[in-house]
């Protein structure tokens, strides 16, 4: 079962051709490490699959619903982007159930999902704090459990380990592959290419608003002329091959 599926999907902003003809069929079920270099397209790629943008032209799909059909697709998908969608005012205990009403879950199974993903990532003692007192990273696991709260089919993460300690990252990159294992699709877009490597079981590359390469990160790490693995660093600059592809994070 298709998951994800574009075709010629495209955004321009005035003459500026942001993302170009994306072509995708991602499956039921698996991790897509999305990468590219700063001003790539990722982000407007992502903003147009979760419905905050209207594509120029082409179409595209997320969990069988057009990305047009806003209302359709709100249940279709969760989404952490960049800049984590938090009330400064509110706790996380707050937070989360005010996420929960606006998606109509059940009350008390979902405060019971609350606490344990709280506990999971070391909050729950933090609960009932003002997250405007929060750590970036604090911030970050608030807003992934509030991405993931309502076990959506297609959940889109974008940098979803940043500002976290290890044990908290590591934590993050066993939850991305625990959502694939149990049928979840994630699309994952990252700096920190060590992450996509450890989870993904797909990796596409954009540049200049096209997809440049698409495979597993096996068949794209390996040197077919000598045998020997790349780095998916490695094979992420050579393939780009920019100034930009340079700030590219290698651990993390």
């Amino acid at each position: 079962m298709t998951a994800i599926e574009t075709t010629a999907l495209t955004k321009r902003y005035g003459d500026t051709l942001a993302v170009d003809s994306l072509a995708l069929q991602i499956p039921s079920g698996v991790v897509y490490g999305f990468l590219g270099p700063n001003g790539a397209g990722k982000t407007t790629t992502m903003r147009m699959l979760t419905g905050l943008l209207t594509p120029s032209s082409g179409s595209a799909r997320v969990g069988g619903v057009s990305v047009t059909d806003r209302d359709a697709l709100r249940s279709q998908i969760g989404y952490l982007p960049e800049t984590p969608p938090l009330y400064d005012e509110a706790t996380a205990f707050e937070q989360l159930t005010y996420a929960a009403g606006l998606r109509d879950l059940p009350e008390g199974p979902t405060q019971d999902r609350i606490e344990t993903l709280l506990d999971d990532f070391d909050l729950l003692t933090d609960a009932d704090d003002r997250i405007d007192g929060y750590s970036k990273g604090m911030r970050q696991k608030v807003a992934y459990i509030q991405a993931v709260l309502h076990e959506p089919p297609v959940v889109f993460l974008d940098e979803p380990t940043s500002g976290l300690d290890p044990r908290a990252a590591k934590t993050i990159r066993q939850r991305i592959r625990g959502l694939a294992d149990d049928g979840m699709t994630v699309f994952l877009s990252t700096h920190i290419l060590p992450v996509v490597e450890d989870v993904a079981d797909t990796v596409g590359i954009l540049a200049d608003g096209e997809l440049i390469a698409e495979d597993t990160p096996d068949s794209m790490t390996q040197r077919a002329e000598s045998g020997q693995k790349q780095s998916l660093e490695d094979v992420f600059l050579e393939l780009t091959d920019t100034e930009t592809a340079a700030e590219v994070q290698p651990n993390g």
